[in-house]
């Protein structure tokens, strides 16, 4: 489990001092507060519906699928995998019963902070606070991109700008949960590729 905090620490501290006005002393500071490691195994849930998400994880190694849960189906919502941070949004900002899923789609390593540390460490610090503004900024961007693929009729079109967007989750994620995603079947996916 150290050598997973230790790679996990180095992989974010990384990630963050990429950033040209994050301050390295900050930086080190916000590290220490992502405390604790979490390994998940294949198909383990890292938070289930009904649950409320007290932390943000940054995802160390491995893939997650996110997941809204029907009476139909399973809604393919999104991915976390290396290098990203990863959280059922609503819960974590809400503080109210997730509607999502995240669940391994194969072995995880995780670290996470909670979400008291985190907010009061982004409160404290005007460059983290700049920094998760914009990441939220790209995030949302990505999200009306997505609602734009969600309304475009033809298969097609929507394989299309995903591998535009993200050619790579097709070296990650098992092709069902992509079709999913796509909204689409998976022999519609196996025709188009």
């Amino acid at each position: 489990m150290a050598a997973e905090l230790s790679s996990g620490v180095s992989m974010l501290t990384a990630l963050l001092e990429r950033v040209p006005y994050l301050p390295a002393a900050e930086v080190a500071e916000f590290v220490a507060l992502w405390k604790r490691p979490v390994t998940l195994r294949r198909h383990d849930f890292l938070i289930q519906a009904g649950q409320v998400e007290h932390n943000l994880y940054f995802v160390v190694s491995g893939v997650l699928r996110i997941y809204y849960p029907s009476q139909d189906e399973e809604i393919c919502v999104g991915f976390g995998y290396a290098n990203n941070m990863v959280c059922s949004f609503p819960s974590f900002v809400a503080n109210q019963p997730s509607d999502y899923c995240l669940q391994a789609l194969k072995k995880c390593e995780l670290l996470a902070i909670s979400r008291a540390d985190f907010s009061a460490f982004v409160e404290q610090n005007a460059a983290f606070a700049r920094f998760w503004r914009l990441e939220l900024e790209r995030v949302l961007v990505g999200r009306i991109e997505r609602e734009i693929d969600l309304l475009l009729p033809a298969p097609e079109q929507r394989l299309e700008r995903l591998l535009q967007r993200s050619p790579h989750i097709f070296q990650l994620v098992p092709k069902k949960y992509i079709a999913s995603y796509l909204r689409m079947t998976p022999e519609t996916l196996s025709r188009l590729r």
